[in-house]
């Protein structure tokens, strides 16, 4: 069973008033010179923690920062990410995260039961305890002692069954955070249940690291749109040069095992139709865009030219849905950003119009959409990497199963 066809609980089925709610946010956020240097991340789960707030609840955030290996690592403590989730929440004269410098014991529980109703508090980065990753149902009862009530808000941790994403849930009651719950219907909508025609972009470097996405979208979407290095490879397999390409020679043969399973499945494969070719691998490289059969030996393909674009984005037209995951190009530098930008505005476009319900996600799906400036163009837009892909393979994910009523 895909786990987004089960029925989430939510909070709107638990009563929190006068609880003590004990929430997993993913607020493994970035730092530089020991502050938070992007609150993307508080911001996306601060609605949750508001809200629990104001029904009363005692909020209590459960998180981790980098990967400390059950040791700890002063530089990361969670507590300059207590300070910064107070300012996002703007609590009021006065008022503040209360951080906690235990995850568990004696310490840690004190501090949550001298908790007020409507107040909110952090605990230590869960991975100071080795138990947490090992899934460990002895360390999930030490924090399930503390609580009333389990939220489950960070799906980009949910592809992992550690003990504060997954067992935990089974010990006190639970549901889906608001952030959770977004998530949960914005893909469901992708491609449990998606208007057609659909389309999927694909892109990255390698065919190999996305060979179970590959398979199993032939089996969902109308149409698999694939770009990047990923392009090269079966351009390769069909016989095209692509002289100095990324390309993974090795995987010619899965290539085309794609290509046959899509055909069978009635899903079309989409190639570009250009090149955009460079000497060397640097912004402002001179470059040239030329005919697929035409890539000189010596040049790599670094981005997909106009008609690819115009191609792709005829495509979008005609769809109702789309799933993006990976770059046309090498969006990092210019001018090898021009197709994904491109191809991203016009889906920002149609998505604005009514006609394209776009989801994406994936870290450098997140950076490339940023950096065409439609972050806030397209239906959703996950900043979960691995739970995302995960997703795009199919497979259930431990945190979110474990929350199926």
């Amino acid at each position: 069973m895909n786990q987004i066809k089960g029925k989430i609980k939510t909070i709107d089925q638990l009563d929190v008033a006068g609880k003590t709610v004990l929430i997993r946010a993913d607020l493994n956020a970035p730092m530089r010179d020991g502050r938070v240097s992007d609150l993307t991340r508080l911001e996306r789960t601060a609605p949750t923690l508001i809200e629990l707030m104001d029904k009363g609840a005692k909020v209590v955030v459960l998180s981790h920062l980098g990967r400390p290996k059950g040791k700890v690592v002063p530089e990361l403590s969670l507590k300059p990410v207590a300070e910064a989730l107070t300012e996002v929440l703007d609590l009021g004269k006065g008022r503040e995260v209360l951080f906690i410098a235990d995850t568990i014991g004696s310490k840690a529980e004190k501090a949550v039961a001298t908790m007020k109703d409507g107040d909110i508090a952090m605990l230590e980065n869960l991975r100071f305890h080795g138990e947490e990753e090992m899934n460990d149902e002895g360390f999930a009862r030490k924090l399930a002692r503390m609580g009333d009530i389990y939220i489950g808000d960070a799906f980009s941790c949910a592809h992992r069954a550690h003990a504060s994403t997954e067992a935990i849930a089974r010990l006190i009651p639970s549901a889906a955070g608001r952030l959770m719950q977004a998530e949960l219907e914005a893909l469901g909508k992708a491609l449990d249940n998606p208007q057609h025609p659909v389309a999927a972009v694909v892109g990255g470097a390698k065919v190999s690291t996305k060979m179970e996405v590959l398979g199993h979208l032939t089996q969902k979407v109308d149409m698999l749109i694939i770009g990047g290095g990923m392009a090269n490879t079966f351009l390769h397999a069909q016989g095209f040069d692509v002289g100095k390409s990324l390309c993974e020679h090795e995987m010619a043969s899965a290539a085309l095992d794609i290509m046959a399973a899509a055909e069978k499945a009635g899903c079309e494969i989409v190639l570009p139709k250009d090149a955009v070719v460079a000497r060397e691998f640097k912004a402002g490289a001179e470059n040239e865009t030329v005919e697929l059969d035409a890539i000189p030996p010596d040049a790599m393909m670094l981005d997909v030219g106009p008609a690819s674009v115009a191609d792709v984005t005829a495509r979008l037209e005609a769809c109702k849905t789309l799933v993006w995951n990976g770059p046309f190009g090498a969006f990092e530098i210019e001018p090898f950003d021009a197709g994904t930008n491109a191809v991203a505005q016009a889906a920002a476009r149609l998505t604005r119009e009514g006609k394209l319900l776009s989801v994406a996600g994936g870290g450098d799906t997140v950076a490339a959409l940023a950096h065409a400036g439609v972050e806030d163009g397209f239906s959703y837009i996950s900043t979960a990497g691995g739970a995302f892909l995960e997703w795009l393979e199919g497979k259930e994910l431990p945190g979110v199963a474990v929350l199926l009523s």
